[in-house]
């Protein structure tokens, strides 16, 4: 992976889920503090995540490289935004709203293809235990 001292934090998301679209572009209208781009598209060996990785949640590539996904990546996206939405974002990383927000992303994970945005193309596969 590429670290340099001019990038800026990335977003990595699934751009072939019409919901996971509109949500970033509702982020990028709240004015995130960083790149925002489709898994499908992006350099992944650059931005140092597997497909895999991308293809499940999700994913935060802060400056340093570090990688956070789901719900903690919607918390540290949300935290490079202006004051109120930085606070969300502080507070979504929460003690015990942490484990309700995880959660909660796993729900919206699931469902998003019925979600307004969201299309047949936006169901996760999962295995059945």
């Amino acid at each position: 992976m590429i670290v340099s001292e001019d990038r800026r934090p990335t977003l990595v998301f699934d751009g072939d889920c019409g919901f996971c679209t509109s949500f970033t572009r509702l982020l990028e209208r709240i004015g995130i503090g960083a790149d925002i781009v489709a898994w499908q598209v992006a350099n992944l060996d650059e931005l140092g995540i597997s497909e895999t990785q991308a293809a499940e949640a999700v994913c935060w590539i802060g400056t340093d490289g570090t990688v956070q996904t789901g719900h903690e990546a919607i918390g540290a996206a949300l935290g490079t935004a202006g004051r109120g939405w930085r606070v969300a974002g502080r507070v979504i990383l929460l003690p015990g709203v942490s484990d309700l927000a995880a959660r909660g992303y796993r729900l919206v994970a699931r469902n998003r293809h019925r979600l307004p945005g969201g299309t047949p193309a936006c169901a996760i596969e999962r295995d059945e235990d």
